[in-house]
């Protein structure tokens, strides 16, 4: 943790960039340290050669520290995960990738972007509505490991394609 007045001056040395088959191992012990049932190493692997797909680590120094991905179809982007190393957890480095993600989104020609999060996890569903995301439904037992219920949430960030042109 940084002193002085601003406490997140430090996301300024985090360096976001392409996930690589060589991140696949620090992404992994945070997905299993994030997340009660992780995705395999197969499956990252799969998402890695998707061409809709887009997946980002941020590094302080050598380290992964979290990560996102997402897929971008037509104009509608996708949140597929977001993670953040729990040492880096409540410290701004999670809505700093969010940040980062809905910028890669609008680039990507993205007029929304949708995602689903565990009913529970209050602290994601909090930074995804700081970020103006809505809850427009709910999918009881999305998630087989717990059966807990999803929230789905999206946001416009364009109103191209629903009028027909860019603003």
């Amino acid at each position: 943790m940084t002193s002085g007045c601003d406490e997140r001056a430090w996301l300024n040395e985090v360096v976001v960039g392409n996930m690589t088959q060589s991140d696949l191992d620090e992404v992994l012990a945070i997905e299993h340290q994030s997340f009660p049932s992780a995705w395999s190493r197969s499956s990252y692997e799969r998402e890695l050669r998707n061409r809709n797909s887009y997946y980002l680590t941020a590094r302080h120094g050598d380290a992964v520290i979290g990560y996102f991905g997402m897929w971008v179809v037509l104009d509608e982007a996708h949140i597929t995960t977001l993670a953040v190393h729990p040492s880096y957890r409540r410290r701004g480095l999670g809505a700093h990738l969010l940040a980062h993600l809905m910028e890669l989104a609008r680039r990507r020609g993205a007029s929304r972007v949708t995602l689903e999060v565990r009913e529970g996890n209050h602290a994601a569903i909090a930074m995804y509505r700081k970020f103006g995301f809505e809850p427009k439904g709910v999918l009881p037992g999305y998630y087989g490991d717990t059966k807990e219920n999803g929230v789905v949430m999206w946001k416009v960030i364009s109103s191209r394609g629903q009028t027909g042109h860019v603003h």
